[in-house]
């Protein structure tokens, strides 16, 4: 058995300031309090709070100036794409727009790797699926399935497909247990999919297209109902 990661006061003061960040109590723009005021505020030394403030610098949430302060940054304004694993475990209402995303990005992979994908490329497809439906249920499966994704995207030609790919799956990680309904049954998932790289295999960009956009809208419903359940919003929310 694996051992419990243990919660640090500076974890727990990292998850309060995100928190009070994110929820607005601490808009974009502002300075938060002097140091000094904080740490006495909750309880912790001002090194505790300079760990935790290191961490949501890191983050893109805040920065700081020597002698100037500790300003909240407008992560909707100058934020990326790592910010998503973050605000999925703040609210898994983000789930909604990752999705929209999802859809529309999957769909131009598929189509590009349709027009795009090399003999080897078409080979690695089909070797990646046949693991979807050799894999024994759920997480595994999952994980068989995001390696199909992520060859599609290779197969595109395009480096930037491959990192959002990338990007969208780690956004996934917090709700990820809550997600795994579309892949409980192996041999399901593997005939779900086999459409989207048979039409890649093809070369017939306008069904590859056609064929990603109802996976990504079965596996989207599916994964929404089971993140609903009471018991995906308690996943989601660890």
């Amino acid at each position: 058995m694996e051992a419990l990661p243990r919660e640090t006061i500076v974890d727990v003061l990292e998850e309060r300031l995100r928190e009070d960040i994110l929820t607005g109590r601490h808009p974009a723009g502002s300075y938060l309090p002097p140091e000094r005021e904080l740490a006495n505020g909750f309880g912790v030394t001002r090194t505790t709070l300079k760990h935790a403030f290191g961490r949501l610098v890191h983050a893109g949430l805040l920065e700081t100036r020597h002698g100037v302060g500790t300003r909240v940054r407008d992560f909707l304004r100058l934020g990326g794409a790592d910010l998503l694993p973050m605000l999925v475990r703040h609210s898994p209402d983000w789930i909604g727009e990752i999705f929209e995303v999802r859809r529309s990005i999957g769909a131009l992979i598929a189509e590009r790797a349709a027009a795009r994908a090399t003999a080897a490329q078409v080979a690695e497809l089909r070797s990646l699926l046949a693991a979807v439906g050799n894999a024994d249920g759920g997480d595994p499966v999952q994980l068989a399935d995001a390696e199909v994704h992520r060859a599609l995207a290779r197969a595109t030609g395009n480096r930037v497909y491959v990192l959002l790919t990338n990007t969208l799956f780690n956004a996934y990680l917090p709700v990820r247990a809550a997600l795994v309904g579309p892949f409980q049954d192996p041999r399901t998932a593997h005939d779900r999919l086999e459409p989207v790289v048979e039409a890649v295999a093809a070369r017939d960009a306008e069904a590859a297209r056609a064929a990603a956009g109802d996976y990504l809208s079965t596996t989207e419903r599916i994964m929404l109902e089971g993140l609903a359940r009471p018991e995906g919003r308690r996943d989601g929310a660890r």
